[in-house]
């Protein structure tokens, strides 16, 4: 049973002897609370050192979307370690690789043909970046290199992906003045926010700029905050009409997370540029891709090597993440992922609903598989993800915000308990 302990809670030998050795993320190492000790992961489950069960809430940062060693992954990577565990992709392709990317681009709308891989969320954002400004050198116009980013904006933690994420969200604060200055738009909290500021604002200084890059639909580690189909619309228009590279980063939302296999579809509109990652192998090796229109690509089609993108990632199709990337995409056409979402989308409203009416609580907001309890603040953050573990659930808040993104293939009851750990916890908040 989930937060149940067994009768042994020993501390396994490898944690104790291996902690004092291990840098921990977004963590101050003096004061952190110590990490949980995980031995086992299956469904919706995180199993710990000492016999507790755990319904992970949010996936692991929302890429195990058909849950935890899901068995058709498993395999298809086991069958590829026989076969090509990894080989560099510099004048070598291998078949995992070249099949992901046909698949990739024949689920992409339009033009969106040319995939380049690489190991994380923040390299696909760079690539997407270097792709950008490259364009335009290509094409006789090396003064555009700066960016519009947004407000609640968050890309990454590599120093490009850094430059264009909101500083006033604090994580990379320390940097500022380490990495390159872009334009961060505040364009307010509304859906459906008035752009006549952006528009005047590319009118005037166009000529400097290479893109705009936008989380479509929902601003995820920025504060889970959602927008509407019509800005990415007319963020589509601002872009044709001020010549702009636009930048679709789809890394939290691609693959069914908003309720659609990708969020730009509800728009009905498309970038120039696309990033992928997170969900993309199921939530079991790292791999990204940055997907390019043909427009984008033609202008590194030359005879010249200069202008050739020069990127190249050591583990770039690595061809057991490939081959986890083509199960999952397997499971996405062969079971009713987008269903399990909507029901997913329903149970969260509902079991939700209830923070609406509790005293600390700003607003509850749903869609797709992302339920986000919005309150007034969080006193000890540390202490309120400590209060979740001791009830059997991870959930791990940010900011000022508890969020659920779970696995597609949560069952009822465990979605339920997720919920209502929510609602009680929320209720126990003092003023």
């Amino acid at each position: 049973m989930a937060g149940q302990a067994s009768k042994s809670s020993a501390i396994p030998g490898w944690y104790a002897d291996g902690l004092e050795h291990i840098w921990l993320p977004y963590a101050q190492m003096k004061t952190v609370p110590p990490p949980l000790p995980v031995v086992r992961t299956y469904g919706a489950r995180i199993m710990l050192a000492d016999g507790r069960e755990l319904i992970d809430g949010i996936a692991s940062w929302w890429t195990a979307c058909h849950g935890y060693n899901h068995s058709h992954i498993r395999q298809a990577v086991e069958a590829q370690l026989a076969r090509v565990p990894h080989v560099m992709f510099g004048g070598l392709v291998h078949e995992q690789a070249l099949t992901l990317a046909r698949r990739l681009a024949s689920l992409l709308p339009g033009d969106l043909r040319r995939v380049f891989f690489s190991d994380s969320g923040s390299v696909a954002v760079e690539v997407a970046m270097k792709m950008a400004v490259q364009y335009w050198i290509n094409t006789g116009k090396p003064k555009k290199t700066k960016f519009v980013a947004f407000k609640h904006s968050y890309h990454g933690d590599t120093q490009g992906a850094m430059s264009v994420t909101d500083p006033a969200i604090g994580i990379h604060d320390v940097f500022r003045e380490a990495y390159p200055h872009h334009t961060i738009i505040d364009i307010g909290r509304e859906p459906e926010p008035d752009l006549t500021s952006l528009a005047r604002f590319l009118e005037r200084q166009a000529g400097e700029y290479a893109g705009i890059i936008v989380e479509p639909l929902v601003q995820g580690a920025g504060g889970m905050i959602f927008r509407s189909e019509k800005l990415l619309r007319s963020l589509r228009q601002l872009a044709d009409g001020a010549d702009q590279i636009l930048i679709f980063d789809e890394i939290f939302t691609g693959f069914g997370r908003t309720g659609t296999l990708f969020a730009y579809e509800q728009a009905g509109t498309s970038p120039d540029v696309i990033t992928l990652s997170k969900a993309l192998t199921g939530g079991t090796l790292p791999l990204a891709a940055t997907v390019a229109t043909r427009k984008v690509f033609d202008a590194f089609w030359s005879d010249d090597p200069k202008t050739a993108l020069m990127h190249g990632p050591t583990y770039m199709a690595n061809a057991l993440a490939c081959a986890a990337a083509n199960a999952s995409l397997d499971l996405f056409e062969r079971e009713p992922r987008m269903r399990q979402v909507a029901d997913i989308s329903i149970a969260l409203e509902r079991g939700l609903a209830p923070c609406r009416d509790l005293p600390r609580v700003k607003e509850v907001r749903v869609k797709g598989a992302i339920g986000a309890v919005e309150l007034d603040r969080i006193d000890d953050l540390d202490r309120l993800r400590a209060r979740f573990v001791e009830q059997g659930v991870f959930v791990r808040p940010i900011g000022n915000i508890i969020y659920l993104t779970p696995a597609f293939t949560i069952s009822s009851d465990e979605l339920t308990t997720l919920t209502g750990t929510i609602v009680k916890t929320v209720r126990e908040l003092k003023q």
